[in-house]
């Protein structure tokens, strides 16, 4: 039985880029989309938050003389390129899935409206929140942070490259441990970055656990799920 009945899932868009050195890993998106179905399968609702890293970063766009505000407007586009990618995807691998934009694009996805994504969700549907939260100078952790927030899901589930929250940098340090569970406090106070501030200030305002786990990792999502010790579990 799976522990959660709603979770809003957030992939890094680097994530997606898999070995290559930018764009979409057509093996890595299938695999990644796999692991989502077979959650859907177990009856737990999912909405996905995806970043654009892997085709533009605001932050980096900005530090090379770009206006910030117009950097980030390219990254939330960006991510409504991975956001149609990963619709199609989950289509092809039999699920249903929908697009909503935070900002208006209806040509190509439908805006994001509160009471449609439940209705969605409720339905059965994937539900992708695409365009970070609409805003410059906002990342999609906190796209993510709010989304999750608002549609009343019981957990966010940040996937990353590495398997959970290390007291060190596991590849530079090999007597690094992994936190099993650690709250928002302990976090802060030793200066563990697991998202940024603003989105970490949301959750814990929200009393919203945040789950760190690694996307590469096979079935990981699913242990993950199903309340099992993987990753590492922030809460209030």
């Amino acid at each position: 039985m799976p522990a959660y009945k709603r979770i809003l899932l957030k992939l890094s868009g680097e994530a997606l880029m898999g070995d290559d050195a930018y764009g979409i890993n057509r093996a890595t998106i299938v695999r990644m989309v796999q692991e989502v179905r077979e959650v859907t399968q177990m009856g737990v609702e999912v909405a996905v938050v995806i970043g654009g890293g892997n085709i533009f970063r605001g932050v980096a766009g900005g530090s090379v003389g770009m206006d910030r505000a117009t950097a980030d407007y390219m990254g939330m586009l960006a991510t409504v390129m991975n956001s149609l990618a990963l619709a199609d995807t989950m289509r092809q691998e039999g699920m249903i899935a929908r697009v909503m934009s935070a900002i208006g694009i209806e040509q190509v996805v439908e805006p994001y409206v509160r009471p449609k994504a439940l209705q969605y969700l409720e339905e059965g549907k994937v539900v992708v929140f695409a365009a970070g939260t609409g805003n410059p100078f906002f990342t999609t952790d906190t796209a993510a942070a709010l989304r999750g927030a608002e549609i009343g899901a019981e957990i966010v589930l940040k996937a990353t490259k590495v398997d959970g929250v290390y007291t060190a940098d596991p590849k530079k340090d090999p007597q690094a441990k992994r936190y099993s569970a650690i709250t928002f406090d302990e976090a802060i106070g030793r200066n563990l970055q697991v998202m940024d501030g603003a989105a970490f200030a949301l959750c814990r305002d929200q009393k919203l656990p945040i789950k760190v786990f690694s996307i590469f990792k096979p079935g990981a999502l699913k242990r993950v799920v199903q309340g099992e010790d993987e990753g590492t579990l922030v809460h209030v």
